[in-house]
């Protein structure tokens, strides 16, 4: 099984490196890195570059012109570009532990898409973070969700579970077949702005026919503080949300395809 870990990010070159850095220390290397960019200046474009000269695996720079947050259409492009069987898709504000990616590659499974968890780090352990060298550990001060941090296989059988709803998705950390991807025709580009996309293709995959893993205390990705995106788009949203729900669509028509065709 291949695997594609792609990476969004948009203008915080600075949380992207943590989220490289955290990369070349997995137990297990994904078989390429795609980093969508959802139109970051030329800064972000430097970081890449270095990194690609010693990166231990294949570091690709997937970059859209700026015209306004288009992470559907940025995500699409990059596995439009993805070569593996199998996608993990993240921020580029996590850190992520050393066992991430391999506890990814064991969750997976035919007919099943995967839901990861998330610990939050508060502003003064975030700025830790950013400034380098310090790792998050279950006693640090200023973490929400900490909880989340135990790793744990006896916790994981016990408190995974197959959840076929949309409560509580992450886009932030989440993963799929590429197939299953395709299948569905990407995420759905008519959604600008902040919110409900990732909510959308987890209905439209549903409607398929495939499971939802709730995964836990495994493969958790460390949230590094930021204020939140403008929500103004956010009604909007909503109704593209609603009418894949009262429809049962399966695939949206502005999506992946037209990268892939």
């Amino acid at each position: 099984m291949k695997i594609s870990l792609i990476v969004t990010t948009y203008n915080w070159k600075e949380a992207l490196a943590i989220t490289l850095e955290s990369i070349k220390k997995q137990t297990l290397l994904p078989h390429e890195v795609i980093v969508a960019d959802d139109g970051s200046s030329e800064d972000t474009k430097a970081l890449i570059e270095a990194y690609q000269q010693n990166y231990p695996t294949r570091l690709i720079h997937s970059w859209q012109e700026d015209t306004g947050f288009r992470l559907a259409a940025s995500r699409n492009k990059a596995i439009a570009k993805a070569q593996g069987d199998y996608l993990i898709i993240v921020d580029g504000d996590l850190y992520l532990p050393t066992s991430f990616v391999a506890s990814h590659a064991n969750a997976a499974k035919e007919n099943c898409f995967v839901q990861g968890g998330r610990v939050l780090l508060g502003p003064d352990i975030s700025k830790k973070v950013i400034g380098g060298g310090y790792k998050p550990h279950f006693f640090s001060a200023d973490i929400r969700n900490r909880h989340n941090m135990l790793n744990s296989e006896l916790l994981s059988k016990w408190f995974t579970k197959i959840k076929n709803n949309d409560k509580s998705t992450r886009g932030c950390n989440f993963a799929l077949w590429k197939k299953d991807a395709i299948s569905v025709n990407g995420y759905n580009e008519d959604f600008e702005g902040w919110g409900r996309e990732d909510s959308e293709m987890v209905i439209r995959l549903l409607n398929s026919g495939l499971d939802r893993i709730y995964l836990k205390f495994k493969a958790v990705g460390y949230h590094i503080y930021h204020k939140e995106s403008s929500r103004g788009m956010l009604d909007k949203n909503q109704e593209i949300y609603q009418s894949a729900i009262d429809q049962c669509l399966t695939k949206c028509a502005n999506g992946l395809d037209k990268y892939t065709l």
